[in-house]
């Protein structure tokens, strides 16, 4: 009897990949949240916007994950970039851009 016989011992499990989150990579997401508050101009902003976006999307992609969890992925991500954006100018203005709540 071989091991080919045994049906228990030739079963592989499912494999999955499973990544570090994006949204909890703080140290990029600090790092892209001041290049975009840095930018002098928005047509700046919105370049270097895709040329992140693109980046992130194309190693996803070459990782396996599905479109939706590239979506989901990219979502978090940009959206823990723009709470930090909103702490960066929170904390460069002193307090509420604009005067008192």
């Amino acid at each position: 009897m071989t091991h080919e016989d045994l049906p228990l011992f030739a079963w592989q499990p499912p494999r999955k990949t499973i990544i570090f989150p994006m949204k909890s990579r703080v140290g990029r997401i600090r790092d892209v949240a001041v290049k975009m508050v840095d930018k002098q101009t928005q047509r700046y902003a919105d370049h270097y916007f895709r040329q992140v976006n693109d980046a992130m999307v194309k190693q996803l992609s070459r990782i396996g994950l599905s479109e939706l969890e590239i979506d989901e992925q990219v979502g978090a991500f940009w959206l823990a970039v723009d709470q930090e954006i909103t702490r960066l100018v929170y904390q460069r203005t002193g307090g509420y851009p604009g005067g008192a709540a």
